[in-house]
């Protein structure tokens, strides 16, 4: 039995990562558990367990008296001798407990006491193990939905992905696998509680890291991040090694690094840009693809004016103000974006060559670059790509501005 013993603890031990030691400390504490409830008192009792050969002896403390009163914790010089023959009145001496001695109930009460304790050691491990991973993607199998929460499994325990944590017009079915990042894990007493998302920025973070090696190892690093899960997201990198170029990193060879997350992100937009310690600089590439003329920064203030030529500032703001919004959020400044015409008018721009602005006007309002706005910056690719229909509505007001 006691070969057998060790045999079942060390498999435990190395399919559910139960320290063994830890179970033959559980096996010790329910023989003395089995003692208090066979005798009414463990105070003098104690377990010795071979961690070899499982062998154990359950010993009681006891005091050799002349006449027995309290069976637990006393002995007769009598049987006192058969055991030490040179035991004597007012000796304590060791006697042995045959575990056969208990009843069945105490026998039933150890045995839940080390079932108690696997099943305690069982979710301690899982916690610990999804803990040390907790703030990183993980893949999952869609196991149900509850009501607007949905059951995913991550191989040992099941995870909640709640509706806010959802990327709204993403559909999932049970079997489907997906990435997901894990947001918490909490400890209750039936186990790890698993909360995952698809919708927090370093969701898409961690996927660049699994992407992009330069990230991974440090050479490129993500500044700031700022996204609108489904929609756009949009990333500042840098470099600190001269020879690498951080957006082209990420973008990969014909935009395949960036275009294995946007697949897995169902086609949400992504735009890679440099990050600068300048924040007037960092706040012109946030509003990329727009072009800008000016911008005026308050580091105190963390506020912005951006001047844009008139015919961007549609394009500046974006569609319901999203790219004007990423921007803000990105580069933590709140943002006021004013056309060259409303700048002019407000007194912000004075220094302006208008030689100059013809020559910029005229290549991008006309010849080789006057379908330029009338392209969908597509970070798959990172290339302009054919317009959507939001972009044509675009080009329909810029040439409102223009004629």
């Amino acid at each position: 039995m006691n070969k057998e013993l060790i045999e079942a603890l060390n498999t435990l031990e190395k399919e559910k990562n139960i320290r063994k030691d830890t179970l033959l400390e559980a096996i010790e504490q329910s023989l003395i558990q089995a003692c208090k409830n066979h005798f009414g008192k463990a105070d003098n009792v104690q377990v010795t367990i071979d961690r070899e050969n499982g062998d154990f002896h359950v010993f009681a403390d006891r005091t050799v008296v002349e006449s027995v009163e309290d069976p637990a914790m006393e002995i007769s010089l009598t049987n006192a001798l058969k055991l030490n023959s040179a035991a004597e009145i007012g000796d304590v001496i060791k006697v042995e407990i045959k575990s056969m001695e208990f009843g069945r109930i105490a026998t039933t009460n150890a045995k839940n006491v080390i079932l108690q304790k696997i099943r305690e050691e069982e979710r301690r491990v899982l916690y610990t193990e999804y803990y040390e991973i907790e703030k990183e993607v993980v893949t999952g199998v869609v196991q149900r939905v509850q009501g607007k929460a949905i059951n995913i499994n991550l191989g040992k325990v099941d995870a909640v992905l709640e509706e806010d944590e959802q990327v709204k017009g993403e559909e999932y079915k049970p079997t489907d696998r997906i990435k997901v990042y894990i947001l918490e894990v909490k400890k209750t007493p039936k186990g790890p509680r698993i909360i995952v998302s698809r919708t927090h920025p370093d969701f898409v973070k961690r996927l660049f890291e699994s992407e992009v090696a330069e990230v991974k190892e440090g050479t490129v690093e993500i500044k700031c991040i700022a996204r609108e899960p489904g929609s756009r997201t949009k990333i500042a990198v840098w470099s600190n090694d001269p020879d690498v170029d951080p957006v082209g990193a990420c973008v990969g060879h014909n935009g395949a690094r960036v275009g294995a997350i946007v697949d897995e992100l169902h086609g949400e937009k992504i735009d890679i840009i440099n990050w600068d310690e300048n924040p007037a600089i960092l706040i012109e590439n946030a509003l990329s693809p727009a072009k800008v003329i000016a911008v005026m920064a308050d580091p105190d203030e963390n506020t912005a004016v951006v001047v844009v030529p008139d015919y961007q500032l549609s394009l500046a703001i974006g569609k319901e103000g999203q790219n004007a919004r990423l921007a803000a959020k990105m580069t933590k400044y709140s943002i006021d974006i004013k056309s060259e015409t409303q700048a002019r008018e407000a007194g912000i721009l004075y220094d302006y060559d208008e030689e100059e602005e013809e020559d910029y006007y005229d290549e991008y309002a006309d010849g080789e670059y006057s379908e330029l706005e009338a392209y969908d910056y597509d970070s798959t690719s990172f290339e302009a790509q054919p317009a959507d229909s939001e972009a044509t509505e675009e080009i329909e007001e810029i040439t409102e501005v223009t004629e």
